[in-house]
């Protein structure tokens, strides 16, 4: 076939229908195998406020009676953390929970006390050092990530803390990695806006689900401390 110098090819008159509809479908598929990616790298992020972590007197954390109150032997009976767990403080600002879990889990047990606040670190490492306390390791994290060692956790709280995660996927999904198989979370908080140091119950179970976790169960009994609800969770 001979053409003209000004003569164009329309390229759609040489693919027949079928291979129109099959090119088609292909980019469609690659548009969704990208979209698909791009939210595995930035999952959509909840849109709602938070109060802006602690980082004040930590002894404030300290209040006689807060064991009876919390029934902070009962959380650990249903973390399941006993001689030789692997337990994450997450957030442990003055390291209350921390040593409490210490002396659960110890001799052969670890301790994670993970915190964002340099301060709230060097206070729980001069606290163990004066108590002599033993098996717990301080660990400076980030905000999205509690940079914890990997296949390390068997137990995991959030005490008055998942109110102020501003990425909580994000956050989550950095932690999967140091869960071993059956880690408990534990999320012991008050109802709020989340902007009021309290998030509502119903929100933390839907951003959990959103992040790949089953819910398990919910007790009510730290409302003597304040808290509204103590919420449990598992990897799906």
């Amino acid at each position: 076939m001979s053409l003209k110098p000004t003569q164009k090819i329309d390229s759609r008159s040489m693919l027949s229908p079928g291979s129109i509809r099959r090119i088609t479908v292909a980019i469609q598929l690659c548009a969704l195998v990208l979209a698909g990616h791009s939210w595995a790298q930035n999952p959509p992020q909840p849109n709602r406020p938070t109060s802006t972590p602690y980082s004040g007197d930590l002894s404030i954390f300290e209040t006689p009676g807060r064991d009876q109150r919390l029934q902070i032997q009962r959380v650990m009976d249903i973390l399941g953390i006993k001689h030789g767990s692997g337990v994450a403080d997450l957030g442990a600002g003055s390291g209350w929970f921390t040593v409490r879990a210490a002396a659960r889990v110890a001799p052969d047990g670890t301790v994670f006390a993970e915190d964002i606040n340099p301060e709230a670190i060097k206070y729980i490492d001069q606290r163990l050092q004066k108590e002599r306390i033993s098996g717990v390791h301080t660990i400076l994290g980030a905000p999205d990530d509690p940079k914890l060692p990997p296949d390390s956790i068997d137990a995991l709280l959030m005490l008055k803390v998942y109110h102020e995660i501003a990425h909580p996927l994000v956050l989550l999904d950095n932690l999967k990695p140091a869960l071993r198989p059956g880690a408990k979370i534990g999320i012991i908080d008050r109802n709020g806006n989340g902007a009021d140091h309290g998030l509502n119950a119903d929100i933390v179970k839907r951003e959990m689900k959103e992040a790949g976790f089953k819910f398990v169960a919910s007790y009510d009994f730290t409302k003597a401390d304040g808290q509204d609800y103590f919420l449990i969770f598992q990897l799906k």
